[in-house]
């Protein structure tokens, strides 16, 4: 028998190397790419210190440990997606206004929270809120990166961009024996989730349906096993594995890191 080709030798390696990434949780497939710049408007709630913008309708609690500080926005309806716009990442430019700071600065936001409807209010004239407006309400400390905050509203661009984040998603344990309720942390890439599955170290998968903001739900008992869990994004579709994420002597209350993340 012949020497084998060097060309099948590193596709052979190749298939080897995705194999165990694959089993690992750690491939991704690819990267997201930002999408096209687009037009809105964007205010401000809460003060500098961003205390008002901590909890919010994505279910992330306070801001700081969930690791998005105070870059973060909340979504009008059209963007919020009824929780599926959580986690993702917007870069927002402040445009044709005499408030835009010089050189028309940008920022990037994560959206963490809803900014309802104000049907009381004509959409141009404080309802900005109102569906089918596209609008950000951002921590003021976000918005003062883009303008003087007493223009109180400015017109903006903005694009969806990739989420940069540190180490890997957080899992967030709410619930009871029977319950198994997740909010999702720390999401790269496309930033958002549309789906998920539970995997006990005695279990098959078991899908986990959507409650509300970035958390999900199993009705079933899982005390006492490790826990996996399956993350599917919502924009790309790309689905991710995060093994042996909790011991099995997790508890409610508790957030445990994976390795694993979009990109």
């Amino acid at each position: 028998m012949g020497p084998v080709s060097s060309c099948w030798s590193y596709n052979k390696l190749f298939a080897i190397v995705f194999v165990v990434f694959a089993i690992s949780g750690e491939f991704v497939a690819g990267y997201y790419k930002p999408s096209p710049w687009r037009y809105a408007h964007a205010t401000f709630y809460g003060d500098e210190t961003g205390s008002e913008t901590m909890g919010g309708a994505c279910g992330y609690g306070n801001l700081f440990n969930s690791g998005y500080g105070l870059a973060t926005a909340a979504l009008s309806t059209t963007l919020f997606k009824d929780g599926y716009g959580c986690g993702q990442c917007f870069q927002i430019m402040c445009v044709k206004s005499k408030h835009c700071y010089y050189g028309n600065p940008s920022t990037v936001v994560t959206a963490t929270n809803l900014c309802p409807p104000n049907w009381y209010q004509d959409s141009n004239n404080g309802g900005w809120c109102n569906p089918p407006r596209t609008h950000f309400d951002m921590a003021k400390p976000a918005f003062m990166k883009l303008a003087n905050w007493k223009a109180g509203i400015i017109p903006v661009a903005y694009r969806r961009v990739p989420c940069k984040r540190s180490g890997g998603m957080r899992f967030q344990f709410q619930g009871n024996a029977y319950w198994l309720l997740i909010f999702v942390m720390n999401v790269g890439g496309a930033g958002d989730i549309k789906s998920m599955a539970v995997k006990g170290s005695r279990t098959n998968w078991i899908s986990m349906s959507h409650n509300w903001g970035a958390s999900y739900q199993a009705f079933s008992s899982l005390y006492g096993q490790s826990l996996s869990f399956r993350v599917t994004s919502y924009t790309t579709g790309e689905t991710v594995y995060a093994w042996n994420v909790a011991p099995s002597n997790w508890n409610a209350g508790m957030t445990y890191k994976s390795y694993t993340n979009f990109r």
